[in-house]
């Protein structure tokens, strides 16, 4: 599918503005949907845009042969009803869109969230989902959301289906990972388990988009699951040590107990549920699986398959981060 005709789906958020420019440095024609009406200019000429969320393509008919689905609602805490609306009736106004356009494939960006737990996790397979999952919402609809796209291949309503589980983003412009770990770090520090040795994973964002446009033309087309990382799980005292010290900051970590934060993280979930509003605990379960526990995922398949290779190493994309940062004050 070289030069393809793509429609990307959340372009006007972090990951899909690093989506569409991939594409087109690889000779692929891109149409940018989304919400945001500068953030689309940036990235794609007025016939290429195409403005909304996901109900607007209901009505759309585009050229275009495959389908980069990243529009997400993407956060540790909310109502189901917001996310299962963003994440699993979005999911289905694309299948629709793409039975109505014709569309081959569709490569879809899910979450290695589907994997979280409260204990270490080494070696991640694509296969070690339990879809019983409810640690939170957003959780749950990413995995509702890969089950209405299998439903849809093996009716037919879709012709081809990839889907990716990219691990913790990092990069310039990034809204959530390194500002929700700065803003932590500024109010209280760190929290810090086990000394910090916990490996984590996360990702350049630039090898997401390069995942995502071999994703088009490799991989198993019959709803192929593919993990993405670095793949160079550093421990979490390390990761934000070298961040903080690109950045010019001493750290400041408060070791925490893990069973100790998790019942505090449970008692806040259960009464920021029953408070108007429904406000974010400080802290949450899904948070603590992520920080204080080990979890790697197993990228071979991605190597393999889709001719995965990192090419933004992980030391250079902190410090793209911190030296945007530091220009940012």
């Amino acid at each position: 599918m070289s030069g393809a005709r793509v429609l990307v789906t959340g372009a006007s958020g972090f990951l899909g503005g690093y989506v569409v420019p991939e594409l087109q440095r690889h000779g692929h024609e891109v149409y940018a949907a989304g919400r945001d009406a500068d953030a689309l200019a940036r990235v794609a000429d007025p016939e290429h845009r195409v403005r909304g969320d996901l109900e607007a393509l209901g009505s759309r008919e585009l050229p275009v042969e495959a389908v980069i689905h990243c529009a997400a609602l993407s956060t540790p805490w909310g109502p189901w009803n917001d996310f299962r609306a963003a994440n699993v009736d979005g999911t289905a106004r694309v299948v629709d869109f793409a039975r109505r356009n014709g569309v081959r494939r569709i490569v879809h960006v899910s979450s290695p969230s589907v994997y979280a737990a409260a204990r270490d996790r080494i070696g991640i397979r694509e296969s070690e989902v339990d879809p019983r999952n409810r640690l939170n919402g957003y959780i749950r609809s990413k995995i509702a959301a890969e089950q209405l796209l299998r439903r849809a291949l093996d009716a037919g309503d879709i012709e081809e289906l990839v889907i990716v589980r990219p691990r913790g983003l990092i990069g310039i412009g990034d809204p959530s990972l390194v500002p929700r770990l700065l803003a932590v770090h500024e109010r209280i520090g760190v929290p810090l388990f086990g000394g910090g040795d916990n490996l984590i994973d996360v990702t350049a964002v630039e090898n997401v988009a390069s995942a995502l446009r071999l994703a088009l033309t490799h991989g198993d087309p019959a709803g192929g699951v593919y993990n993405i990382s670095n793949g160079e799980p550093r421990p979490f005292r390390e990761l934000l040590s070298t961040l903080l010290g690109l950045l010019g900051e001493q750290p400041r970590f408060r070791p925490l107990n893990r069973r100790t934060a998790w019942a505090i993280a449970a008692v806040l979930e259960g009464a920021c549920s029953a408070l108007p509003g429904r406000p974010e605990p400080p802290l949450t379960r899904y948070t603590l699986s992520t920080i204080a526990y080990s979890q790697t995922l197993d990228i071979s398949r991605a190597v393999a398959e889709l001719r995965y290779r990192p090419e933004v190493s992980l030391d250079d994309a902190l410090a793209r981060v911190a030296s945007h940062l530091r220009a940012s004050v």
